[in-house]
C-alpha cells in the first residue's frame, strides 16, 4: 500500500501522538554509549516526525519505508529544517544497507502492518544483519487485547479544520486481522472533497514474536507496558520490546 491520500494527512491524525515521549523513551533505552557507536534506523519512519526529534537528541538517523507518499512528506520537512536524516524507500522485508547501524526502532505497530509471521521473521532477520554486534532493537506492536477490545469493530471520528475522517475497523478473531477502512472529507478552502483507503493490522502473540527475536540472533532485555514504561499486564494495548543483538547470523542460521 502507498498511502496516497492518507500520507497527506497522516501528521494532522497523528497530533495526539506523544512523540517527544517516544524519544525522550528511545534516548533513554538506548543511553550515551549507543548514540556514539553509530547510526540508528528509524524503520518504518512514515513522515519522519520521530526521526527528526531523535536526530536533534543527537542520533545519526537513517528513516526507512516502503511509501513513497509518505517519504515525500518527510523530505519536505527535511528541506524546511534542514536535516541530515537520510530517507531510504525500501520495503522492511528487503532492508539494504551498505553498512551497520548502532541501533534501530520500529514504532507505532509498524509490526502489525506485516502480514504473515513468516514476513516477520525476514524482517527480523534483515535487522539483525545490519546491526552491530550489541546494537538494541527497540519495537512496539498492538496486543492481541488491543485488536479485540479497542479496535475491534469500533468505528472512530476524526475531526480538524482541515480534514474529517471516519475510521471503520472490522475485526476477525479467526484470521486475527483487523481491517481498516478510511474516508477521508478534506477541506481544499472552497469546498470538501472525499478520499478513502483501506489497510489491514495483524495480530501477534508476545511468544511468538519472542521466539523470532531469538531465533534471529537478538535476546529480549526488557517489555514494557507502552512508553510510561510499567509492567506488561492482560490489558496492554501496546507492548515495548527492548531486544539487543547478540548472535550473528548466516544464511538464516544463529551461530
Amino acid at each position: 500500500m502507498s498511502y496516497g491520500i492518507f500520507a497527506s494527512v497522516y501528521d494532522v491524525l497523528t497530533q495526539n501522538v506523544d512523540y517527544e515521549k517516544i524519544a525522550d523513551r528511545i534516548d533513554v533505552l538506548f543511553g550515551e554509549e549507543i548514540k556514539k557507536q553509530g547510526s540508528l534506523l528509524d524503520l518504518g519512519c512514515g513522515t519522519g516526525t520521530l526521526s527528526f526529534l531523535l536526530e536533534e537528541k543527537g542520533y545519526e538517523v537513517i528513516g526507512i519505508d516502503k511509501s513513497e507518499d509518505m517519504l515525500s512528506e518527510a523530505f519536505e520537512k527535511k528541506y524546511e529544517l534542514n536535516s541530515d536524516v537520510l530517507f531510504l524507500c525500501q520495503d522492511l522485508t528487503e532492508l539494504d544497507l551498505f553498512g551497520t547501524a548502532a541501533s534501530a526502532v520500529c514504532v507505532l505497530d509498524i509490526v502489525n502492518h506485516i502480514e504473515s509471521i513468516g514476513k516477520i521473521c525476514e524482517f527480523f532477520r534483515r535487522v539483525s544483519l545490519f546491526l552491530e554486534m550489541g546494537g538494541l532493537f527497540l519495537l512496539d506492536m498492538n496486543t492481541p487485547y488491543k485488536h479485540s477490545e479497542i479496535l475491534a469493530n469500533n468505528t472512530f471520528v476524526y475531526d480538524t479544520d482541515d480534514v474529517y475522517c471516519v475510521w471503520q475497523n472490522s475485526y476477525d478473531k479467526n484470521s486475527h486481522k483487523t481491517d481498516i477502512d478510511l474516508d477521508f472529507f478534506i477541506n481544499d478552502g472552497e469546498k470538501y472533497f472525499r478520499e478513502s483507503e483501506s489497510f489491514s493490522e495483524y495480530e501477534y502473540k508476545t511468544k511468538d514474536i519472542i521466539s523470532i527475536l531469538e531465533q534471529n540472533g537478538f535476546t529480549v532485555l526488557k517489555q514494557f507496558d507502552g512508553y510510561e514504561g510499567g509492567t506488561p499486564n492482560e490489558k496492554t494495548e501496546r507492548l515495548l520490546i527492548l531486544a539487543q543483538k547478540t548472535n550473528l547470523i548466516f544464511e538464516g542460521e544463529i551461530k
